[in-house]
């Protein structure tokens, strides 16, 4: 595995099958909404929460190798994301993000990164920050959707809200459940670049009294090649006590990723 793949794969953010169909449902099963008033339901149902402290599963397929290892995954709410990722009950690797940087070390080639999020902002072919990735694993939407204006449509159960003015050379879609208001899908494209990340929640659980993603598909496109990570969520924790050990073992290699 290379260290492109290990950071990846322990970030958990780069990573839906394609947008639903568009065939339309009968307006009278899901009320019709303008986009302001579902989008201010959208943030009005994000989940609660000071910290939370989730065991999960990850699949890593990118056509060329696959692997599937369990996760620790950490969270202190706008501070701190903290991943230790194993196989066979053996730690291969930790990760630490803040708001600042991204820093994660791998003990089978014994090697370290510390940076920023330049490298999954560019694979994404957007800026990428703390707050995108949280949202991410929080069911939320990526974008800030009070920054636009949308119009609104019902397709298969859903909200689905397109911007009326696009970002110039970047496409948005995002599908919204109607009863939930959590996100079903967004697909994010760079059609003139041949990119594109597609994130689906084909499940969520009730947490607390609270709606929680249960299992994330993320789809990472580059021209020809296809990268998909699934995240199921086994256990999810909130509101407890976490702490977030990571220090770089002594003696491992720096590595610089372009």
């Amino acid at each position: 595995m290379n260290k492109t793949v290990y950071l990846l794969c322990f970030l958990m953010v780069l990573f839906t099958s394609s947008c639903k169909s568009t065939k339309t449902l009968s307006e009278t099963r899901v009320k019709k909404l303008n986009a302001e008033k579902i989008i201010a339901n959208h943030y009005n149902k994000s989940f609660n929460f000071d910290t939370f402290n989730a065991r999960i599963k990850v699949k890593y397929d990118d056509g060329k190798k696959s692997f599937s290892p369990s996760a620790t995954l950490r969270v202190q709410k706008d501070k701190t994301i903290w991943v230790s990722v194993k196989m066979l009950g053996i730690t291969l690797a930790k990760a630490l993000i803040t708001p600042q940087n991204v820093s994660y070390y791998e003990k089978i080639n014994n090697t370290y990164f510390e940076g920023d999020f330049k490298l999954l902002s560019d694979w994404l072919g957007t800026d990428l920050d703390f707050d995108k990735v949280q949202q991410m694993l929080l069911g939320q939407a990526l974008f800030n959707l009070r920054d636009d204006k949308y119009k609104s449509s019902i397709y298969e159960k859903t909200y689905q809200l397109e911007p009326k003015t696009e970002l110039e050379l970047f496409e948005r879609l995002f599908l919204i459940h109607s009863d939930s208001y959590k996100i079903a899908s967004q697909r994010l494209t760079q059609p003139k670049e041949q990119k594109g990340i597609h994130i689906n929640y084909e499940s969520y659980q009730k947490i607390g009294n609270q709606d929680f993603p249960k299992e994330i598909r993320i789809e990472a496109l580059q021209e020809s090649e296809k990268t998909v990570l699934e995240i199921d969520y086994k256990t999810v924790d909130y509101n407890a006590k976490v702490s977030f050990p990571f220090k770089i073992p002594s003696g491992y290699k720096q590595v610089t990723i372009q």
